[in-house]
């Protein structure tokens, strides 16, 4: 696992808040629910892949949502660096984060699993 500096996490913790706030401001309403789940700086500070909580979104929305953030992300980029009083502003690169769908999918595996276990036992 790649061990991060207290200065990056600090940093991708700060610009998780500030852009909840930022994403908050905005007058789309679709917009405005996203929940940030998480904030991973890259290439040391340049980028920042943004991951979503994918809620209840199908793909036809996810599609909206991405493609409008995309078209404010200059917005999210200025009020990050006014709110910070940065000189440079990572690149906002959105994405929705899976991790919580792989989760509960792996859950799902492993609770059957068990049922089969405990009726493989009863047998026995």
């Amino acid at each position: 696992m790649n061990k991060k500096s207290i200065k990056l996490q600090r940093t991708e913790s700060v610009l998780r808040e500030i852009l909840s706030e930022a994403i908050a401001t905005l007058s789309d309403m679709v917009l405005k629910g996203l929940v940030i789940t998480e904030v991973d700086c890259k290439r040391g500070k340049y980028d920042a892949d943004v991951y979503l909580d994918q809620g209840f979104f199908d793909d036809e929305e996810k599609q909206y949502v991405l493609k409008h953030l995309k078209k404010v992300r200059g917005y999210l980029e200025n009020y990050t660096l006014q709110n910070e009083g940065w000189y440079r502003c990572p690149k906002f690169h959105f994405k929705f984060d899976e991790k919580l769908q792989k989760k509960q999918k792996i859950d799902t595996l492993f609770s059957k699993i068990e049922k089969e276990l405990k009726i493989g036992n009863n047998n026995d």
